[in-house]
């Protein structure tokens, strides 16, 4: 008899290491056996709901944050992403922008069923091939590959009440206790959080999965 898992994903298109955690957890997905299905719905969350409309230089931020050159703290997350096969440099995706566009995209994904593909697909735009995803044309060149007419998809991004409803949705998410993400819940019973080592994962799915 097939388990059917539910698995919730908060990140940010603009966070590193949710480009890892997420490329984490798709690796413990994969090695599941035949009789799980397994459903990720991918929900907002800002990185920071205070970024201006204009970006930010993203080297230039975290000296002013944390006192120090980002070369350490890049080194960090680079050295982690290579552990699970990918290729990041961030000192060539310098800006970060808002993510309300990003987010409202990969919602309204959800009825096409490939909503985490799509998902992965704007962070590596964003983070691998350093395109900058808060332009219009951009996200919708992206967004047809995953099925939408390019039209409504414009038109989605820029639709006043949708966006609400993403920043909405975001902000309960925050007020739900979300600090940090990328964040996963399993089966709506088991949080973790951070882009956590490989084994992780694979024991939080397969105690999801023997409680199904």
């Amino acid at each position: 008899m097939t388990k059917l898992l539910k698995i919730d994903v908060f990140t940010d298109v603009v966070c590193p290491w949710c480009l890892v955690g997420s490329a984490r957890l798709d690796k413990a997905i994969a090695a599941l056996p035949d009789d799980v299905d397994v459903v990720v719905e991918n929900h907002p969350f800002y990185l920071d709901p205070n970024t201006p409309e204009e970006g930010v230089v993203v080297a230039d931020m975290l000296r002013e944050k944390y006192g120090k050159e980002p070369k350490e703290m890049w080194e960090r997350v680079e050295s982690e992403a290579k552990k699970a096969g990918i290729d990041l440099d961030l000192s060539k995706q310098p800006r970060m922008f808002p993510t309300k566009k990003v987010h409202t995209i990969t919602r309204l994904a959800k009825p096409l069923g490939n909503q985490h593909e799509l998902a992965n697909a704007i962070a590596n735009a964003y983070f691998l091939e350093h395109r900058q995803v808060n332009d219009d044309n951009v996200l919708a060149d992206i967004a047809v590959e995953f099925g939408f007419d390019r039209g409504d998809a414009l038109d989605a991004m820029n639709d006043e009440n949708e966006l609400a409803i993403t920043e909405q949705l975001a902000t309960d998410a925050a007020a739900q206790g979300i600090r940090g993400v990328p964040f996963f819940v399993f089966g709506e019973k088991y949080a973790l959080s951070g882009a956590q080592p490989d084994e992780v994962f694979e024991r939080a799915l397969a105690q999801t999965i023997d409680e199904l």
